[in-house]
């Protein structure tokens, strides 16, 4: 049994899919249909992190997302211009404030930049990451969930895929929303783009290892 399409969107019209919604939409996004990519500038001291380490909870990134039922493999190639520190833009898993995941490359300025995955349960973010030489003109990222694991990679090409991080969830229902986040936890003036956003059922035979 081959994987289904649940959503495909290209950015290739003047109006997004009618099955995406806007959490904390931002103030500054457009499609640009010819270029066939989703344009968002971030607003500055915008995030999603709880309570672990920095000891404060924020909830207010920008999160373009699909709900959804089951398991599932999202996937979105992204284009980035970080200007500050944690300047962040990939994909994004949610249940509540309380449980997701997200998965990005993390702007260090005066460093090397992170690629990772936080993971939040129960109201505690952990920050799982590696560091990168050099922050590549585009970015692929994927999350494939089979039950209550989730799998996450990241890709230079689209291709050969590199896996970032395996983890869980605890919530257990099985309804979440998932789709494309970005976020500014400093400044503003980040810009990035999205080229799709591709969305598909799987099953039990699909591959899930980088």
């Amino acid at each position: 049994m081959s994987d289904t399409i649940i959503l495909m969107e290209k950015f290739n019209n003047e109006e997004i899919d009618k099955n995406l919604r806007w959490f904390s939409e931002p103030n500054d996004w457009k499609i640009d249909s010819k270029e066939s990519q989703l344009t968002i500038k971030p607003d500055k001291q915008t995030d999603f992190w709880q309570q672990t380490h920095y000891s404060f909870q924020v909830d207010n990134g920008h999160f373009l997302y699909n709900p959804v039922k089951g398991d599932f493999r999202i996937t979105t190639k992204v284009k980035s211009k970080p200007m500050h520190r944690y300047d962040q833009a990939g994909l994004m898993v949610r249940f509540s404030s309380d449980s997701w995941i997200k998965t990005s490359l993390e702007f260090i300025p005066d460093g090397k930049s992170k690629l990772g995955a936080v993971v939040t349960n129960a109201g505690y973010s952990d920050w799982s990451s590696q560091e990168i030489d050099e922050v590549p003109d585009s970015l692929y990222f994927r999350i494939s969930r089979k039950e209550t694991t989730y799998y996450v990679d990241f890709s230079l090409e689209g291709t050969n895929w590199s896996q970032i991080r395996m983890s869980h969830l605890f919530t257990k229902t099985d309804s979440m929303n998932i789709g494309i986040y970005a976020c500014s936890p400093q400044e503003s003036g980040y810009e990035v783009n999205f080229d799709f956003i591709k969305i598909e059922r799987i099953n039990k035979d699909t591959e899930v290892y980088g």
